[in-house]
């Protein structure tokens, strides 16, 4: 039988498992904050009237198309799973590039999301892609 007792078997693991599941939302949570606080920043510093759609999920993509120069109806690709996410996915890249050197920074920044699809460097790259975001953000040049 897999369900052991109380005292030391597999029930043993659940406040651990919860432990961590709980600790693996509030991480998302954080990152989804920062993320969608940081793109607001650079909303308001390019002079975009709505720069609260950042809060927004699927407004929030589409104020970046918007800013980086596409019609925000792009947003509805995503609709169509997977050729339409990757379409979304070009058309960000792209977004984030023409921002990017708006905000006076290279746009081959914009790039390191592609490494995500990279295998052992898809932390490094989330790591790394925030970090460009809150420079592009918050760091004048």
């Amino acid at each position: 039988m897999v369900m052991m007792d109380l005292t030391g078997g597999m029930m043993s693991w659940w406040p651990a498992i919860i432990a961590l599941g709980m600790a693996m939302m509030l991480l998302m949570l954080a990152v989804y904050v920062y993320c969608a606080w940081a793109l607001m920043v650079i909303a308001k510093k390019l002079k975009y009237k709505r720069a609260w759609l950042a809060w927004i999920p699927f407004a929030n993509i589409a104020m970046v198309l918007q800013i980086g120069g596409f019609h925000w109806a792009w947003v509805f690709l995503l609709l169509i799973p997977i050729l339409g996410w990757m379409a979304v996915f070009v058309l960000w890249i792209i977004a984030t590039w023409k921002i990017f050197e708006k905000r006076k920074y290279p746009g081959w920044l914009s790039l390191i999301p592609v490494l995500n699809m990279v295998p052992y460097l898809s932390a490094l790259a989330g790591i790394a892609y925030l970090v460009v975001l809150g420079m592009v953000a918050w760091k004048d040049m």
